[in-house]
């Protein structure tokens, strides 16, 4: 198979769909991959790199679109990108269809073979292509709310871990999967209190038992969320429901209960935010504030850190990617069931439900 590898023109998106190392095991199973010029440049990886590991290096992006048989990348395709897309191209990447109808439709009149990282299941009903981005994004959504929780960029201007004779912020974490026990561990490491809430008792028992005595667990509902937020400095969205738009657990009145310079950090912005004010956000301008809360929704937040990001996504996707190659999506989804669910859109028709649901369309579009 010819695998495309573009480089990915997001607003600062750094990260690159596969390393060097993967393009390397993608040439030994023999097939052809073509990488855009500087795909990688961001990410620490060069032209040089990817030459040596069999890959050949095409100028445009316009180019590896046009040559190739499958598409493999970090994000979903922008709208410049669209036209790019073939009919029956195989798409391999982050799509979170469930938060972009615009996205959605330009897939569908694409007519592509659309298969979602995000919505890739194994058996114990994981999401092993999420999994790595969401570490990253817990732990970095700490980073990022404990620098803007610093005065001059309006925020509390708190120090998370305290300090003798002072003591240390809180954090409240909405959701106990991948991102909140990262971030959890993460606000834990630098002292301050952490509150993780969740609705899944198993998930809530595996957090107590990890977690050390200063981070506390509480079940999550309406009444509970109202009374922490008006205590808790830094608050961490992440809650995912696979495939579906995030539920917004804190409304826009709930804003007003909050001290000011209170931030919060929705990781959860891919599927629409868990936060009602929500709205995506660029590395470039990453903040907004609205009834003096700051809000921190970068749509990308792994992509801040790109070497890592890129070898940790690589390290899940390639086996999947590698079995597409050899086999064709087609019999690779027939044998493999987690990745039959990572389709999303066949050829002009959605095939997972909850994009469906997300959008009220009483049937799936052909």
């Amino acid at each position: 198979m010819i695998v495309g590898i573009p480089k990915e023109i997001k607003n600062n998106e750094s990260r690159v769909g596969m390393t060097p190392a993967g393009v390397f095991e993608m040439v030994k199973n023999n097939h052809t991959v073509y990488v855009q010029s500087d795909a990688g440049e961001g990410s620490g990886f060069f032209n040089k790199d990817y030459q040596k590991a069999g890959a050949v290096i095409l100028d445009t992006i316009g180019q590896v679109y046009a040559m190739s048989e499958m598409i493999v990348k970090v994000k979903e395709p922008i709208e410049e990108e669209y036209a790019l897309i073939q009919e029956g191209q195989i798409l391999f990447t982050y799509f979170h269809f469930a938060s972009s109808e615009p996205l959605t439709k330009a897939m569908i009149k694409q007519k592509a073979i659309c298969i979602a990282y995000e919505t890739v299941e194994d058996e114990e009903g994981t999401l092993p292509l999420l999994t790595p981005m969401s570490e990253v994004a817990g732990r970095r959504a700490i980073q990022q709310g404990a620098k803007y929780l610093e005065k001059p960029v309006k925020g509390r201007g708190v120090l998370l871990g305290g300090v003798p004779g002072v003591a240390p912020g809180k954090v409240l974490v909405l959701g106990a999967g991948v991102v909140g026990i990262q971030a959890a561990k993460m606000a834990a490491g630098l002292g301050a209190h952490v509150t993780i809430m969740d609705i899944n008792m198993k998930r809530l028992r595996y957090a107590n038992d990890v977690m050390p005595p200063h981070v506390v667990t509480e079940f999550s509902n309406e009444y509970n969320i109202r009374k922490h937020i008006q205590t808790h400095d830094l608050i961490i969205g992440g809650v995912l429901l696979k495939g579906k738009k995030a539920p917004n657990l804190i409304t826009r009145d709930m804003l007003k209960e909050m001290r000011p310079g209170t931030v919060i950090v929705d990781v959860a912005v891919d599927q629409g935010g868990c936060v009602e004010t929500t709205k995506p956000t660029t590395h470039e301008d990453p903040i907004y504030i609205i009834d003096d809360v700051v809000h921190y929704s970068v749509a990308n937040m792994p992509g801040a850190v790109p070497y890592t990001s890129t070898v940790a996504l690589t390290n899940v996707t390639l086996p999947y990617a590698v079995r597409i190659a050899n086999l064709g999506w087609e019999v690779a989804c027939e044998k493999d069931a987690s990745l039959k669910k990572g389709l999303n859109i066949i050829s002009g028709k959605v095939v997972y439900q909850e994009i469906v649901e997300a959008f009220g369309w009483e049937e799936v579009i052909a």
